[in-house]
């Protein structure tokens, strides 16, 4: 029962988080591997594709009653990174990661120095570009960061958000709200190759879909209340712990 709690408490943090500026696999992968460690990998990351994909959804219906949604990008984004996140796990099966693992660090590092030297970074919403060109611009971004989610994977979220506000002008609040969408898309098409493949546990998956929701909730609603200032500060925080974690990974493990 401890470790179940455990996981419930991990499921709410993860949502909350997650909700305001992605991350939250920071939090339920370590969890529910911990709680389940003779368990088989596939299946744990599928349960936890069933209990955070609630929580996404449930922080993009909130934000879309709030924050207005460039549908065009969303749509865009979410087509293309559902296309190529499959090739790029395809492609992981044919050329090794460790280049990428271990250039991660150095990026995620210009991106926390980029946001936090442009103390204005991200706190207006000023769209750069015109429909047809943002269009084009968001299957671009869509195909890259999918297929980059698909090969590798960490920080997909964080780098959502940066692309958003940094190439396309949009706000920190508007950029978090239309990556939730698109996570949507992603972890749906997700979960289902899972859940064919019967790699899901589904009374442990929609435990952790219940905290999860209620985490996301409290997170729109501190992000929607605080504004982009709030979601720049908790985005530069999560960059960070980042940094750490897949230097970890790619030098020490």
């Amino acid at each position: 029962m401890t470790e179940y709690l455990i996981l419930c408490i991990a499921a709410f943090s993860a949502g909350l988080i997650d909700a305001v500026v992605g991350g939250g696999g920071l939090i339920n992968v370590p969890a529910i591997f911990s709680t389940f460690p003779n368990g088989i990998p596939a299946t744990l990351l599928g349960t936890n594709k069933l209990g955070g994909i609630w929580g996404t959804a449930a922080a993009a219906v909130n934000y879309a009653r709030v924050v207005k949604i460039i549908w065009n990008v969303a749509i865009s984004v979410a087509c293309a990174v559902l296309v190529f996140s499959f090739i790029g796990a395809y492609t992981v099966t044919r050329i090794p990661s460790d280049f990428l693992r271990k250039c991660l660090p150095l990026i995620l590092v210009m991106v926390a120095i980029y946001t936090f030297k442009r103390k204005n970074f991200g706190q207006s919403h000023t769209p750069f570009h015109t429909d047809t060109k943002e269009r084009t611009l968001a299957f671009s971004t869509g195909a890259g960061i999918g297929f980059y989610d698909g090969f590798f994977g960490p920080g997909t979220g964080s780098f959502l958000i940066f692309v958003f506000v940094r190439f396309f002008g949009f706000d920190f609040l508007t950029a978090s709200a239309i990556s939730k969408i698109v996570n949507v898309a992603c972890n749906g098409a997700a979960l289902l190759l899972f859940g064919i493949s019967g790699h899901v546990m589904w009374a442990v998956g929609f435990t952790m879909a219940v905290f999860g929701v209620a985490g996301s909730l409290v997170g729109t609603r501190l992000a929607i209340k605080n504004g982009s200032g709030f979601v720049r500060k908790l985005f530069l925080c999560i960059v960070v712990v980042l940094i750490i974690k897949t230097s970890y990974d790619a030098f020490l493990r």
